[in-house]
């Protein structure tokens, strides 16, 4: 009997490193099928309109994605539009990640961080405030409580080593600035009345006044004027190029234009055929013109009616809205089911090293347990997925993505659901054991017959917690760019100038709750007769 229980634990073992080590497998497959094929991965804040957003149908659209894909279509690659975390952009671009960063980049101040492009937009820096706030200038913002997105140019533009000593000055009157992750919470705080002014892109700001021009205005002066490039990972000439003589291509046959005309931005274009320069000093590639057909058809007057709305906010119902969601909450529940497949149980591995009598093996589980639970998940999160680069020089495909999320919240899941079970564990009356090895019981089979079922007993409401937890957390893998639910709503609200898809995201989260703890409160209640 003892042997039978013994290979059943195995087998049970055997199994679970059998599927932890397929994921593990296909994530590597993926990353050399990545290799094996002409993609051009575009990194991009989706939460940037008009340059990049999420659309009412679900499609990643802008002024920036749609060049990118006609530089695509001419080099015969395939694009792969890769929404990122902005304050991850560099590490995304370093790892091999992605390409390129192309979305309304600035590139003053950064000259020497990346591969450019020559500019091909001219963009300023302007002040948003609300009508009626008393503020017509900026030496009005003296006192006042301006917010900036994070590592934006309007932060660059007021702090950085090139701001001018009039915006420094109005810097150092501000009562406070404030950084915020996104400009749709920027506008949430301007609305709430909790920050008194926004300064942000011209052209991010131009889309949320067509949506919120009632209640908000652009102050005249300027912060700072600008330009736009594509950035490349510093090196990366020979891409560089080839994006470089093709945009220069579609600016002689007129099709760049044709793009700005859609988006609402013909009057900041600056991509020029004269530019014989990058920043580097290098020599900007020479275009073949005779070997370009210059474009002899009107748009057609279907398009032309599309192109006037693209630019502008384009209002979704909640139905559209909820549908959008579920497509989201599809891979919101992939990580909740596939992360407790995994940590439920290595967490009961964890907790029998974590008990066992080999002083090292303790010491090995403690130290993990200490990591996973004294340092945060979204840290972990970013360790997973960059370290395969940094420490060892594999760069990964943005496949890996959903495998390192998997990976990053199990891990992490694991060391709290071992000391859960150490304490039920622990909690069984010693004299239980006793009892057991006096009827002659061996010591698997006290675990499995008598303790095992008394533990899961008792630690079913602190799982439970832990459970509902993580329905919660899953919303922390927008820190490696992983598209579920909860960033799928932030896009939404930021395409739509609205806070609507934030609420019914909130609805979302609290049904996926109530119905996770309806379910341990029925385990639970099926386990009473161990009382």
């Amino acid at each position: 009997m003892q042997k039978r229980n013994r290979k059943r634990v195995q087998k049970i073992l055997l199994a679970f490193l059998m599927i932890f080590g397929l994921t593990i497998a296909l994530a590597a497959k993926s990353s050399s099928l990545q290799a094996a094929q002409k993609e051009f991965v575009v990194g991009f804040d989706a939460e940037f309109p008009p340059y990049g957003y999420l659309d009412e149908n679900g499609e990643y659209v802008g002024f920036d994605l749609d060049l990118a894909e006609e530089v695509c279509k001419r080099n015969d690659w395939k694009l792969v539009k890769r929404p990122i975390a902005w304050e991850s952009k560099d590490s995304e671009l370093a790892s091999g990640a992605i390409s390129c960063i192309w979305n309304g980049f600035t590139m003053n101040g950064r000259e020497n961080q990346y591969t450019w492009t020559t500019p091909y937009v001219d963009n300023s820096q302007v002040v948003i405030v609300k009508k009626g706030s008393g503020i017509g200038k900026l030496t009005d913002l003296k006192g006042k409580i301006l917010v900036v997105q994070s590592d934006s140019s309007a932060l660059a533009a007021l702090t950085g080593e090139d701001a001018t000593k009039e915006n420094k000055e109005i810097c150092k009157s501000l009562k406070e600035l404030q950084q915020v992750a996104d400009y749709n919470s920027a506008f949430m705080n301007l609305e709430s009345g909790m920050v008194d002014a926004i300064a942000m892109d011209i052209g991010v700001a131009s889309y949320q006044l067509s949506a919120k021009s009632d209640s908000f205005e652009m102050l005249e002066e300027r912060l700072s004027s600008e330009e736009y490039g594509v950035g490349f990972k510093k090196g990366n000439k020979e891409l560089r190029d080839a994006v470089q003589t093709t945009l220069l291509g579609m600016l002689y046959d007129g099709t760049f234009e044709e793009i700005a005309k859609k988006w609402n931005l013909t009057d900041s274009m600056c991509l020029s055929m004269e530019d014989a320069t990058y920043i580097d000093g290098g020599k900007v590639p020479p275009v073949d013109t005779s070997a370009l057909i210059k474009k002899g058809e009107e748009i057609e007057a279907g398009e032309s009616k599309k192109e006037d709305t693209s630019g502008s906010v384009n209002k979704q119902g909640i139905g559209q809205v909820v549908k959008l969601l579920s497509e989201g909450m599809l891979a919101t529940l992939s990580i909740f089911f596939f992360t407790l497949l995994f940590s439920m149980p290595l967490g009961l591995l964890v907790a029998a090293v974590r008990m066992s009598k080999i002083k090292p093996l303790q010491w090995i589980a403690k130290i993990y347990i200490s990591i996973m639970r004294g340092t945060p998940l979204m840290l972990q999160l970013l360790v997973v997925f960059f370290a395969p680069y940094y420490l060892f020089g594999i760069s990964t495909s943005h496949q890996y993505r959903f495998y390192a999320v998997l990976i990053g919240f199990s891990l992490n899941y694991a060391a709290y659901f071992a000391e859960i079970y150490r304490s039920g564990i622990q909690s069984i009356p010693v004299g239980q054991r006793e009892a057991a090895t006096v009827m002659g019981y061996s010591r698997s089979q006290t675990f499995f017959r008598i303790i095992f079922p008394q533990m899961v007993k008792r630690v079913m409401p602190p799982v439970t917690n832990e459970v509902i937890t993580l329905v919660k957390d899953t919303s922390l893998a927008f820190a490696l760019a992983y598209t579920e639910m909860f960033t799928m709503a932030k896009q939404i609200a930021a395409s739509q100038a609205s806070l609507m898809p934030l609420f019914v995201a909130g609805v979302f989260y609290y049904i996926f709750n109530f119905v996770v703890a309806t379910v341990m409160e029925q385990i639970e209640k099926k386990l009473d007769y161990y009382r």
